[in-house]
């Protein structure tokens, strides 16, 4: 076993009911066993080496020079820092909006891997809850923000096509990797992992489709003239009441990971026996202004990245729903997803798919609802009627990843079938194009007459 994984997995420590793992912060709060998630990420970190540090003859100036070594040269993604300020550059010199987007999107990975990080930071001060709402928050925020701005500049087609992607992109390219790697590493090695966590997550994720579909079906029976509806915005209306739906399953599901069955999402395994103490390597006000000033950071690449991509889109020759569904979530989630490749390699599945199914989970019962309650707050008409298509690929792409899920064991074969399915859904993204109507959003969840959802059917 290697000396990261080593340090990652000593963390867990056996109480006397074998079932709970405690670790204690610099301030003596127990705090629970870290998230998958946070894991995931973790694996692409590396220890900072303070010899140059101490070597600094002004001695006031060594914790500042410690504190941004840890910030920004404890991963080994540090070398796509540059990209961000190439990126700042770029849109204000005018090299061109490719380059914008380009260099956004690089800037966008090391930023992600770097708001893992703090987060986990600051939860070893808050305590299991806080920090387990943290990461609960925060796991996603690339593809929180990403949607907001293009929220808030009306594009709601990228709105749809990003989040749609990230819950894609995990359920199958990120799944479907790892699980063939694994599989080809550990040939003739058992590859078990813990229905259960897998169970409440492909649960969530039905129940989130169902929602999403409502709108749809209920369009196309009022186009068919098999039901009427009360009003013109009785779709949006529908989309509004399960979205909240949506959220309360969120918050029940919570409850169920960080209070009633926190077991279910720990690592089955411990490698080593006794407690480990984990210290935080920075303090918790500088976690903080580092957490805001990444994310304000992640704020600026997204505005970028959404501004640019229609332009990007035209240079190209790739449609707008194509980079949002397929490029968009593969950068904003690279580093945990390596991570969760890495996992699988070393048989630890239990945190790949921590890491897969609680992003589709948190993409799809968290951030899609929020931004339709955010929209309506901000008056604009976004609903879940994501259209026929998209709609029938998630569909199928959470049954399917349910029922590759449901023995308790892995293989490089279902690794294999999990990729193929994403490769066809890619490729039927790429050859579609978009109306010029619905270009910007226009019409994209608007609430519209029945007369309007017939023409639309037809």
């Amino acid at each position: 076993m290697s000396s990261m994984e080593s340090g990652l997995l000593r963390k867990y420590a056996s109480d006397a009911g074998g079932l709970r793992a405690a670790r204690h912060g610099p301030h003596g709060h127990s705090a629970s066993a870290r998230t998958a998630h946070s894991m995931s990420a973790s694996a692409l970190r590396k220890k900072s080496d303070a010899s140059l540090v101490r070597k600094v003859p002004f001695a006031p100036l060594r914790p500042l020079l410690a504190n941004l070594q840890e910030v920004f040269l404890g991963t080994k993604l540090a070398v796509l820092f540059p990209a961000v300020p190439l990126a700042i550059a770029a849109r204000y010199a005018h090299f061109g909006q490719v380059w914008v987007f380009a260099l956004s999107l690089l800037g966008l990975i090391p930023l992600a891997e770097r708001v893992s990080f703090l987060t986990e930071q600051i939860a070893i001060y808050t305590g299991p809850t806080v920090g387990g709402l943290l990461n609960a928050t925060c796991g996603n925020a690339t593809e929180l923000i990403i949607a907001l701005f293009a929220l808030m500049q009306g594009k709601i087609e990228v709105v749809k096509c990003s989040l749609l992607g990230s819950v894609l992109s995990n359920l199958l390219l990120v799944l479907g990797t790892s699980l063939f790697c694994g599989g080809i590493v550990n040939l003739g090695v058992d590859q078990p992992y813990d229905r259960k966590q897998a169970d409440v997550s492909t649960g969530l994720l039905i129940l989130g489709v169902l929602c999403q579909s409502l709108p749809l079906m209920l369009r196309y029976a009022v186009g068919a003239g098999e039901h009427s509806v009360a009003a013109d915005t009785t779709g949006l209306d529908l989309s509004r009441a399960c979205s909240i739906v949506m959220l309360l399953a969120y918050v029940a599901y919570l409850f169920f990971q960080l209070k009633t069955h926190t077991q279910l999402f720990e690592p089955q395994e411990i490698d080593e026996d006794g407690e480990d103490q984990e210290e935080a390597v920075i303090g918790f006000g500088s976690g903080l202004f580092w957490l805001a000033f990444k994310t304000v950071l992640i704020a600026i690449l997204s505005e970028f990245v959404v501004g640019t991509i229609e332009p990007t889109s035209q240079s190209w020759g790739l449609s707008v729903s194509f980079i949002s569904i397929i490029l968009l979530p593969i950068v904003g989630n690279a580093a945990e997803h390596a991570g969760a490749i890495i996992f699988a390699l070393k048989n630890k599945l239990d945190i790949t798919l921590g890491v897969a199914l609680g992003s589709a989970t948190q993409i799809s019962m968290f951030v899609v609802p929020l931004s339709v309650i955010v929209a309506w707050i901000a008056g604009i008409q976004m609903d879940l009627d994501f259209k026929l298509v998209e709609t029938g690929s998630l569909f199928v792409s959470v049954i399917v990843t349910s029922f590759t899920l449901q023995d308790g064991t892995s293989h490089y074969l279902k690794g294999i079938l999990l990729l193929l399915c994403y490769i066809v859904i890619g490729a039927c993204f790429f050859v579609t194009r978009q109306p010029s109507s619905h270009a910007n959003g226009n019409g994209a969840g608007m609430a519209v007459p029945s007369g309007t959802w017939n023409a639309q059917v037809a």
